[in-house]
């Protein structure tokens, strides 16, 4: 093994890993590049994150203000008058109570390189809120939709037993009319069933500051991994529910500017994941020579630089595959496909370069170690780091111990290189 041959394996080395940057780059930018659209078709078509506000309603109160007329005379003359006007206000009315009950089924969807977490909901509401005045009040109640790009099946608004008109535009929610006795309660009434995307929030006003009282939501799903985004109040029980979870929150008075949200379930990304694989190739690739660069030098026989050009080129395979497989099926498919590919691409030319032996029992096993399983380690979030670390500690101390009594100056000595195989 002569340096000048080292720096031919290594220039090969370089070149790969400019590849793997490069189809890496790819898969960065065709997951990128399609994620807002591919959103918005599935969006059209299964429905919008929800964030569902909290019906608002007002009493309408009149109140007599003067108002001044100006009129001009036979002559010309400027006369003011002043006359009696009516003007309605609409003053907001609290809700005395909430009763909430929230059913989240989560059903996971696929458009080309990224997994969307859709999702099923069923809610049911029932409201309170009283007339303030000793007088009989109308009252206007709105309701706003969680969605505007969604479905509401059995869509139930009602007051006091009144049901809502018919909804023209899910913009703008909608609105009912009822007339309150004096200091009576008002019953609302809440349903529907839609599908939805990404996160579902409850909120007690649609923005700032708002004071609720007597309100309890309890939400249940049938998923067991579950997070609450960034600014959203955490559930005051947490119980386990078959396949999922029963959360309950309850105040009985509560000032606040945040909301009620659960953060649902995403596979693994197969894009994201595949172009994460594809950028850590090159460590894997650095292991394999180096393995293969020892087995050379124990053994006394030296592969030439184009062996290890086409030994590259197998790697390079598992990940080009991988990228243009994920479109197709299932990643751990994709997976296996493009790992047994790339052994066997490995494992075929080395039986033939320096027989069966060294292909199936030296080179045969490092792909397996530093191409499938490193890139593996990937799909387990949270452990790659440890996992690939750990990997890395015990190739170093084998190769370590079995070269610790190589002579190296005579290894790599000028003139003479080692027996071809």
């Amino acid at each position: 093994m002569t340096v000048p041959r080292l720096v031919a394996i290594l220039f090969i080395f370089v070149s790969s890993a400019v590849a793997w940057f490069t189809l890496g780059g790819t898969l960065v930018s065709r997951s990128g590049e399609f994620d807002g659209k591919l959103q918005q078709e599935v969006e059209r078509l299964w429905g919008g994150p929800h964030r569902q506000v909290a019906p608002t309603a007002q009493i309408l109160r009149q109140r007599q203000v003067p108002k001044e007329i100006v009129e001009k005379d036979a002559a010309g003359r400027e006369v003011r008058r002043t006359e009696t006007a009516t003007v309605i206000d609409e003053v907001p009315v609290q809700l005395t109570s909430s009763r909430i009950d929230v059913e989240l089924t989560l059903d996971q969807r696929q458009k080309g390189l990224l997994w969307y977490a859709t999702y099923g909901v069923v809610f049911r509401a029932q409201y309170v809120l009283r007339n303030p005045d000793n007088v009989e009040r109308d009252a206007i109640v709105r309701l706003s939709f969680p969605a505007s790009q969604a479905i509401y099946d059995g869509f139930v608004f009602r007051v006091n037993g009144v049901q809502a008109p018919p909804v023209g535009n899910l913009r703008e929610g909608s609105i009912t009319r009822v007339t309150l006795p004096p200091n009576e309660l008002a019953r609302v009434e809440v349903a529907y069933q839609s599908r939805g995307l990404g996160e579902w929030t409850y909120a007690f006003a649609d923005s700032g500051v708002t004071q609720v009282q007597d309100f309890a939501l309890d939400l249940h799903t049938d998923f067991t991994k579950i997070d609450f985004p960034a600014g959203t109040i955490s559930p005051k029980e947490k119980v386990r529910e078959g396949r999922g979870w029963q959360l309950r929150w309850d105040f009985q008075s509560l000032a606040a500017g945040q909301s009620i949200g659960l953060g649902l379930p995403n596979q693994q990304n197969p894009g994201p994941l595949a172009a994460r694989i594809t950028f850590f190739a090159p460590v894997s690739l650095l292991f394999f020579f180096t393995v293969m660069v020892t087995l050379d030098v124990l053994r006394k026989r030296s592969l030439h630089p184009v062996n290890y050009f086409f030994l590259a080129a197998a790697f390079f395979a598992f990940h080009l595959l991988l990228a243009y497989l994920v479109d197709h099926v299932r990643i751990h498919i994709a997976f296996l496909v493009a790992a047994a590919t790339s052994i066997f691409l490995v494992v075929s030319y080395l039986r033939v370069v320096a027989g069966l032996r060294v292909a199936l029992v030296e080179a045969g096993c490092a792909p397996l170690a530093f191409l499938v399983l490193f890139s593996y380690a990937f799909f387990f979030e949270g452990f790659t780091g440890l996992a690939i670390t750990i990997g890395s500690i015990v190739t170093l101390f084998v190769l370590m111990q079995v070269t610790a009594k190589v002579d190296w100056s005579t290894v790599f000595r000028r003139n003479g290189e080692l027996k071809q195989p």
